[in-house]
């Protein structure tokens, strides 16, 4: 028996692939397969039906797949299926008449409850498609233990039961696991309980209860990723505001319960638009200087690397080519030296150095042209305002531009970029997982900088949103605070203050709000079952060579084995997901990219399908107490 703690897009997408393999590694065999959570299978926490409409996907129908396709380099067999656009067009074809599926395309992103509905139909398919000797159960309860020896059966005791199940093999897909409050948001979260204020740590947005937050008065927001974008919708139409159409793009109607949203970052504007266009002739051919060979050769140069030193020039010079080839080969009129001419210069030299910023001002006049990394990632740096209204025109001039550049396909240029980052993005996690990055670099310029740049150019949010952050900060709910965003507590008057880098005026209010995801913590962590883990030395928390910990749970790169602190790779005990150091984009992907999530998966399943095959019986003996079985022996 296989137990799956975790029924999400990585639970059910390990369902697949186990029933993709079994006919060529265990043909005959009856397999029973317990799926365990609290949320729907397939849909899971993160995107479960019960949620607002009005919060979307953050990718684009057709960049969303469940299902495996030639470009997957993987053992097991390919089981192609359809995008989540392919699905919505074949289910209206089929006479589905729900509302959301009518205005659905590729290019259109779907609420989350569409969403939701499409994993769960994923869900569906793959019992449909399981072998006759597969047997799935759902258990709608959550696990609180995993007991057992690592050579033994696994003992998977649920809050809904008094007997635990018995196992041979256990696969954790925890997904996102919350974190308890603590550090200096706990200080915060004191001074809020001292003073009757509201104060939200980082969190899931749609998990939390934002009615405390009284209409019409100041909140102070920190951060303008993806969570405020949530925050942001939640606190506006989901009050009851409305859209309409107006003479700048859209108008914000308030219906008179929103708060204020006093909203600064360390950047101090949003993360960039969605591009919303794609190329119109052939894409550049990837990798061209960040290839297999030159990571592996880098690696291997190397006892300790440097983020910023050794891999970012190999990587900058990567994004760099495919952002001027497409520059040059879509737009050549913006060029001043033709692109084959500008090719070969550009492959001699370093991407950093002042012959490279020469060539680069010659070969492209207008600055606005030209890829300057120091220049997106600080776009406010060194700008100081004089009043607040003139920052708040400035940032909204920042967002028109935005827009522009994501919408209107002469900035292409862009695409490539974003291109070459996302290729990038995938290579990584093999430097990182070489163990021979400098800890203090994999700290701060890979899981921080690195990451959050990715982010804040590659993963923002759709157009629309930056369309109605735009309607809201002209009807004077959101306000812009600027860059290098600060919050002090004032004891003497009870108030969160804030202010920022960019002006000099302060803001006080009896709200504030850390908008983003909380940081994967082991130590810290609030799920239970993985404190369980974390206390019985079950599993063990990723920690570098100064003896830091990443705040992720080992697991083996190769076939997902959970990594005991002691004893090395467990033999029933597997982890697939973000808690782990097995680093994938996300439980689905993006057809036709190789996915690491798919690999990952299918390496997972046949590891566990041929652990399965061994000719070992479990013969059992007594049940101590705590759960832990005693006097197992083995008969083959």
């Amino acid at each position: 028996m296989v137990a799956v703690v975790g029924a999400g897009p990585r639970g059910v997408g390990f369902l697949e692939r186990l029933s993709a393999n079994v006919g060529e590694l265990l043909p005959g065999a009856r397999i029973d397969v317990h799926l365990i959570d609290p949320f729907p299978p397939g849909a899971g926490r993160v995107w479960r039906p019960d949620q607002s409409p009005l919060l979307w996907m953050n990718s684009m129908a057709e960049d969303v797949t469940m299902f495996t396709d030639d470009s997957v380099r993987c053992e097991g067999p390919i089981v192609p299926g359809p995008s989540l656009s392919e699905w919505g067009e074949a289910a209206r074809a089929a006479g589905d008449t729900d509302p959301e599926l009518r205005d659905l395309t590729g290019r259109t992103f779907a609420s989350r409850r569409l969403a939701s509905r499409y994993l769960s139909w994923f869900y569906d398919q793959v019992r449909e498609d399981l072998p006759g000797t597969v047997h799935v159960v759902t258990h709608t309860d959550t696990v609180v233990r995993v007991t057992g020896p690592d050579d033994g059966p696994q003992q998977v005791w649920l809050a809904g039961r008094d007997e635990p199940l018995v196992a041979d093999v256990v696969v954790f897909a925890i997904g996102h696991a919350d974190s308890e409050t603590h550090g200096p948001a706990r200080q915060l979260a004191e001074f809020a309980d001292r003073h009757g204020l509201y104060y939200l740590p980082p969190a899931y947005t749609a998990d939390v209860d934002l009615s405390p937050i009284p209409a019409g008065r100041p909140v102070l927001v920190r951060g303008l990723g993806l969570a405020f974008v949530d925050l942001m919708v939640l606190l506006t139409e989901g009050r009851g505001g409305t859209y309409r159409p107006g003479a700048d793009g859209l108008d914000y109607l308030p219906s008179g319960r929103e708060p204020v949203l006093y909203v600064g970052s360390r950047r101090g504007v949003p993360y960039h638009a969605k591009i919303g266009y794609g190329f119109s002739g052939a894409p550049p051919k990837l990798p061209h200087f960040f290839t297999r060979e030159a990571v592996a050769e880098l690696i291997a140069a190397h006892d300790t690397m440097g983020f910023r030193r050794h891999v970012w020039p190999l990587l900058a010079k990567e994004v760099g080519w495919a952002y001027y080839h497409e520059l040059g080969t879509k737009h050549p009129e913006r060029m001043a030296v033709p692109w084959p001419e500008f090719e070969r210069r550009y492959s001699e030299l370093d991407v950093e150095s002042p012959a490279m910023r020469a060539l680069v001002a010659a070969a492209v006049p207008d600055c606005a042209d030209r890829w300057d990394v120091r220049q997106l990632d600080h776009p406010l740096r060194g700008m100081r305002f004089d009043t607040t209204e003139q920052l708040q025109e400035h940032l909204r001039g920042y967002v028109r531009a935005d827009l522009t550049r994501r919408t209107d396909p002469a900035y292409s240029a862009d695409l490539g970029a974003f291109l070459a980052l996302l290729y990038g993005y995938g290579q990584l996690p093999g430097i990182a997982a070489s163990g021979k990055l400098d800890p203090r670099s994999r700290r701060d310029e890979f899981e921080g900088w690195w990451t959050g740049f990715f982010s804040y150019f590659a993963s923002g949010p759709p157009g629309e949103r930056l369309e109605q952050l735009l309607a809201l900060s002209r009807a004077g709910v959101v306000r812009f605070l600027g860059a290098d965003m600060w919050v002090t507590e004032d004891e003497r008057r009870g108030l969160f203050v804030a202010g920022s880098a960019s002006i000099d005026d302060e803001v006080a209010a009896r709200a504030l709000v850390d908008a983003r995801l909380p940081k994967a913590t082991v130590e810290h962590t609030a799920n239970g079952l993985l404190r369980f883990l974390r206390d019985n030395h079950v599993s063990s928390e990723e920690r570098l060579a100064d003896q830091c910990g990443t705040g992720l749970v080992k697991a083996s790169d190769v076939d997902g084995r959970l990594i005991d602190p002691v004893r090395g790779p467990a033999l029933r005990r597997f982890a697939l997901g973000p808690f782990t150091t097995v680093r994938t984009a996300a439980a689905f992907a993006r057809p036709r990219t190789n996915a690491p999530a798919f690999r990952y998966n299918d390496a997972t399943a046949r590891a566990v399908l041929r652990l399965l095959a061994e000719p070992v019986r479990w013969v059992p003996g007594e049940v101590e107490e705590d759960g832990w079985q005693t006097n197992w022996s083995t008969t083959g």
